[in-house]
């Protein structure tokens, strides 16, 4: 079922809204969030350093989970990166480690050139997410298609700053709420 246009609209200029303010905020203010999200994330969720996590490069001032997923793998998680196989296609996943072969995909984005998992846990970097957890994207649809295409579900984890809160997404039939949101001022489950 097609998006309304009036959402359609009202998404994107949400989106323009939210990624500036997020492409605005300061270094040290960016760092800092960073900084208490990772604690955050490896501290409340032990389980993921058993678990084959798939993540994401950070992108226009997205939360940068590099670090908290080379912690992770020095606890024994395996971690991996998506891959845009086709426009309207599920994400695949391909293990990432640091120095893993790649080379250059969409945006730019490094594309590992190694194993296609499953991830048991997938962390996903809203724009915008709302109080029952529901991600605002890119608009591409990547994520809800992999997620639907996904069974048994993974743990679905937003990481944001807390800037990307908002009353609602006005959630369509295709969307899929995260289980749960990182931000720095907290873990935020669906009301």
């Amino acid at each position: 079922m097609p998006i309304p246009d009036d959402v359609k609209q009202w998404r994107k200029a949400e989106r323009a809204r939210l990624l500036a303010l997020r492409e605005a905020m300061a270094a040290d203010e960016r760092r800092a969030h960073n900084e208490t999200i990772t604690r955050r994330l490896i501290d409340g969720f032990p389980q993921l350093a058993g678990m084959t996590v798939g993540f994401y490069w950070p992108l226009r001032g997205e939360f940068d989970a590099r670090i908290a997923m080379l912690h992770l793998r020095k606890l024994g998680a395996r971690t991996a990166l998506p891959v845009v196989v086709q426009k309207g296609a599920p994400l695949q996943f391909r293990v990432w480690w640091p120095g893993a072969p790649t080379t250059v995909g969409v945006y730019d984005l490094p594309v590992p050139e190694t194993e296609v998992v499953v991830p048991q846990a997938l962390l996903m970097p809203p724009i915008g997410f709302d109080a029952q957890c529901y991600r605002l994207g890119y608009g591409g649809g990547f994520f809800d298609r992999t997620l639907a295409a996904m069974s048994p579900q993974p743990l679905k984890i937003g990481v944001a700053f807390e800037l990307s809160r908002m009353a609602t997404i006005r959630p369509q039939p295709h969307d899929i709420p995260m289980d749960l949101v990182i931000t720095e001022r907290g873990i935020q489950r669906p009301a």
